[in-house]
């Protein structure tokens, strides 16, 4: 009878798990984070002084709120932050491993050996370190959520440890996304808690199938593109006038020869750059007697190439 009961009890037992663990995927937002990780990289090695960095993504979860908070490290940094304009909160987690990691970097200190920690309540400085590489990774992750919507992430209060957080109701649903951070083989984790009340307003849009293809237009290839253009060096020609002159003339010029050239006070010069017009523009001198070109009219809002495709 015993033994039946233990049966029974495993049985039970069972059922609970799979029925708490039966929660509405969000394959969009799976999509999202996926490429969120591949943002998260160059976030940090910007705001670590360049320095080398990787992120992965070590989890993506889905659990009760309650759970997500009892399974964070107690000696992490916790804090809450706000999410405009929807409606609630959601939570960031900062190890300390990475946040000592980060420090080291930030102010110049050499790699220190690994060795245990003692868990203490983390200083003003670590504080707001920790806050600045938080936020700078909820900005990324808005720009992530961007092509589907505008939203924005601010750290609002920092909390004394990660279980005191309150996001929602113990039982309600969750999403916990934890991103491994590495700078030359030193590094941590950061982690997220998404309540799914929070989604409220976009949910019908995350629960949707993904079936590959562009999210709300990728043009993340574009935007690389123009910032290496903009930043490319190039020549361009001033051509001030072109005369026609018969070749028995210029055969005839020696040394000490004016050419008239034909140009009056009021012409424009057209500065190009490889035979494509750029704009017409008016000479003048600046008080330093440095010669200068006003833009009287840009041709490149008038004559676009033809021989380039865009999709």
């Amino acid at each position: 009878m015993a033994e039946t009961d233990t049966i029974e009890d495993r049985v039970v037992d069972q059922m609970i798990r799979s029925a708490k663990a039966n929660y509405q995927r969000l394959p969009v937002l799976e999509v999202i984070v996926d490429r969120f990780t591949l943002a998260l990289a160059p976030v940090m090695k910007a705001h670590c002084a360049g320095n080398t960095a990787d992120a992965a993504l070590a989890s993506f979860t889905y659990s009760t709120v309650g759970e997500a908070l009892e399974s964070l490290p107690l000696d992490s940094l916790a804090m809450v932050a706000a999410a405009h304009p929807w409606e609630g909160d959601i939570g960031v987690v900062l190890d300390h491993e990475l946040l000592f990691t980060t420090l080291e970097i930030l102010l110049g200190g050499r790699a220190a050996s690994r060795k245990d920690w003692t868990p203490r309540a983390y200083s003003a400085i670590e504080r707001k370190f920790g806050a600045r590489l938080c936020q700078a990774a909820l900005n990324a992750l808005a720009e992530a959520f961007a092509r589907l919507c505008e939203v924005q992430f601010v750290i609002d209060h920092i909390e004394s440890s990660p279980q005191a957080m309150v996001l929602s109701a113990p039982s309600g649903p969750c999403v916990k996304i934890t991103m491994r951070i590495d700078f030359d083989g030193r590094g941590g984790n950061l982690m997220f808690l998404f309540p799914t009340t929070v989604f409220e307003s976009i949910r019908s849009i995350l629960s949707a199938p993904f079936h590959g293809g562009q999210l709300g237009g990728d043009s993340s290839w574009r935007d690389l593109l123009s910032g290496k253009l903009e930043h490319t060096p190039i020549t361009i020609d001033a051509v001030l006038h072109e005369p026609v002159i018969a070749l028995a003339d210029i055969l005839n010029w020696k040394p000490g020869v004016t050419v008239p050239l034909g140009i009056t006070e009021d012409q424009h010069v057209t500065v190009s750059c490889d035979n494509l017009k750029f704009f017409s523009a008016a000479v003048g001198r600046r008080r330093n007697g440095a010669v200068a070109l006003r833009v009287v009219r840009d041709y490149s809002e008038e004559e676009e190439p033809t021989d380039v495709t865009f999709d």
